[in-house]
């Protein structure tokens, strides 16, 4: 190791370092214990509705706007949709210019249609079929509350009781209508679908944030502003993506994905069947760190060099080819651990599985009951929810630009990395492991993710 990466080294150590008063500022400790949206990052308000609820909801909508503004519902409809269901905004632009916002949410063409152009909506005076074939079309390839006039040139929206008027068959109108049920919900900034399979739940927060929301029905959890697996530090746009890029370059990440890898001390072949990342060789005994293969005892400490990726400061100089190959590089380097979180969060699975085993079989044999070994199904829960936000730190910092920020947020990535693995060993040892060591290792952990969220979390 040369003198200037020893130094670089040392800038980065724990001992040296000032981030430890993150994790021991008590101020307002009691005050914030009585308001959850303090000591809770993750703490969103939200219901979960029924479809019959949501249509209450929108429909009263509708006849506020239609009472305010003497318009027809349908028209109402398709202002609301336009305008994201905005209703005082509605009614200020359309007090200030009628006409233009009509123009604007296509209930009025721009001009006033020449004679010539028979076929427009405003005069409908093609042949009624003509019509109730072209929505019928329309409808069968999912479209309603987008279905336009049938002239060319013209951007006029159907309204909804023009449409219902003219479709005959109870199984077409009952489509349009689902269909454009589901074009009102997904228009509403407050709503969003439930993402579960074959679930009918609405979501509904009166703040739309990139925030944790569950499903009371199927318990599907997904972030409310985009709909996609829950995904915090990481922003809806980071993540789609990252995602996007790991699907590009899957092939190239492939040879990464194997559960093998050779001892670094007696190099016999070892296979990674826990989600705890501190490894021990069943033929040498020697423990150390599934990621980068370093000694385990000294890894305590070096948990910040494991988890971050060390930019190399040159590369703008360097050829194209070099700065492919360290662009590769990096990327490798987060996606490898990235999937590795994965695969240990499915191992943990197993692990959970067998702890409900044991607990079972204590039960029966009279040692002890269900409420006395909770803690451990406790601590398994904590673990999963601590390696997914573990999981998502890794995107995070793949896009994040250098600098203090960046060092920051790497320090607390290593420091709740190591309080996880530490929490994954005990609980895999849960029958030699002190429930108050256990219970203690619980804290820490929690309190390590619920730190970096705070600062790092932006929605």
């Amino acid at each position: 190791m040369s003198g200037e990466e020893y130094e670089s080294d040392m800038e980065y150590s724990d001992d040296d370092c000032c981030y430890e008063d993150y994790y021991n500022n008590e101020e307002d400790y009691d005050a914030e214990q009585l308001d959850p949206s303090k000591t809770d990052p993750e703490y969103f308000v939200y219901e979960c509705l029924t479809v019959e609820e949501v249509e209450r909801l929108l429909n009263e909508s509708v006849e506020i706007l239609s009472n305010t503004l003497q318009i027809t519902p349908s028209l109402a409809k398709v202002l609301l949709h336009a305008h994201e269901w905005a209703i005082q905004d509605i009614i200020f632009k359309y007090r200030g210019d009628s006409c233009r916002l009509l123009v604007l949410s296509k209930i009025k063409p721009p001009h006033p249609p020449e004679p010539a152009a028979s076929g427009h909506l405003r005069y409908q005076v093609c042949p009624v079929y003509c019509w109730a074939m072209h929505f019928e079309v329309q409808i069968s390839q999912g479209i309603s509350t987008g279905i336009g006039c049938m002239a060319q040139e013209c951007e006029v929206l159907a309204p909804e009781d023009f449409v219902l008027t003219l479709l005959s068959r109870p199984s077409t109108r009952d489509r349009y209508q689902q269909f454009a049920f589901r074009d009102f919900v997904k228009s509403h900034p407050q709503l969003r679908f439930c993402p579960g399979p074959n679930c009918q739940v609405i979501i509904r927060a009166k703040e739309p944030r990139a925030k944790r929301a569950v499903c009371s029905v199927c318990r599907t959890i997904f972030c409310f502003r985009c709909g996609t697996d829950y995904h915090a530090p990481t922003d809806c746009a980071t993540i789609k993506k990252w995602l996007t890029k790991c699907a590009d370059d899957s092939e190239t990440a492939n040879y990464i994905s194997a559960h093998t890898k050779d001892c670094p001390r007696c190099h016999i072949c070892i296979e990674k069947n826990g989600g705890c990342n501190h490894m021990q060789c069943y033929n040498c005994k020697h423990d150390f760190c599934w990621m980068c293969l370093g000694d385990w005892k000294s890894h305590g400490s070096e948990y910040y060099e494991c988890s971050r990726y060390k930019e190399n400061p040159n590369i703008a100089h360097e050829s194209v080819h070099a700065q492919a190959r360290e662009a590769l590089k990096k990327y490798l380097h987060y996606y490898e651990r990235w999937e590795n979180h994965s695969k240990s969060l499915k191992l943990e699975e197993q692990t959970l599985q067998k702890i409900k085993t044991r607990i079972n079989r204590k039960v029966m044999n009279a040692s002890g009951t269900w409420i006395d070994w909770q803690y451990l199904l406790d601590a398994a829960a904590l673990l999963a929810k601590c390696r997914y936000t573990l999981q998502y730190t890794y995107p995070y910092a793949y896009y994040m630009e250098p600098g203090p920020r960046k060092e920051l947020f790497e320090y607390q990535q290593a420091q709740l990395e190591a309080e996880i693995e530490n929490l994954s060993w005990k609980i895999e040892r849960a029958e030699t492991t002190d429930r108050g060591d256990l219970e203690n290792q619980m804290d820490i952990a929690e309190k390590r993710r619920t730190t970096l969220l705070k600062d790092f979390l932006e929605v």
